[in-house]
């Protein structure tokens, strides 16, 4: 597996070795060994699937309490997936980083906690996987407004359009309402 830091060094994209024939491929998403070489020693509690049509977009999300580190992969279609940094104190604070995830590039991006989170569909569907290092917790669940002009993120948006987000995701707070983390 190959480690390589995004332009928020704690954010790391993931390209894991991928063994091809005539039937198909074979590649390991997670192995503890080589993760904690990479700097990633935390342990999973949760696993999620998500599937999503073509310009939705799931986010931003975030707990206060019990924050979740999160290894994102896509299985089918492709997403930009973006992280947050809501560390308070951290140099990278309301910096943004996006990538795009897909079945065919076969990336993870290893999000630490204390980051927000979110992805937008790019293909006509798209399957996203991910594991948490907390459990998820609603008392806890916080929403960043995906649109916020303060952070600016650049959504590579399907023909300008807006997207589909969930009236909770319409509701999301702006960085400067926002409950953030410790660094």
């Amino acid at each position: 597996m190959k480690a390589i830091a995004a332009s928020i060094p704690d954010v790391l994209i993931l390209e894991p070795n991928v063994f091809e024939d005539e039937r198909g491929f074979f590649m390991e998403t997670y192995r503890s060994e080589e993760f904690a070489r990479a700097g990633i020693a935390f342990a999973f509690v949760q696993d999620n699937h998500s599937g999503s049509w073509r310009g939705v977009l799931r986010g931003l999300h975030y707990q206060v309490e019990r924050p979740q580190g999160k290894l994102v992969r896509v299985a089918a279609g492709e997403v930009f997936d973006v992280a947050v940094d809501l560390r308070l104190g951290a140099p990278t604070f309301g910096k943004w980083v996006g990538t795009r995830l897909s079945a065919a590039n076969r990336r993870q991006v290893w999000i630490p906690p204390g980051f927000a989170h979110g992805f937008y569909t790019l293909s006509e569907w798209a399957d996203v996987i991910y594991k948490v290092t907390a459990e998820y917790s609603a008392e806890w669940d916080r929403t960043l407004l995906w649109s916020d002009p303060e952070i600016a993120i650049v959504w590579p948006l399907v023909d300008g359009r807006a997207p589909l987000v969930s009236a909770k995701d319409g509701r999301g707070k702006l960085l400067r309402e926002c409950e953030t983390l410790e660094a």
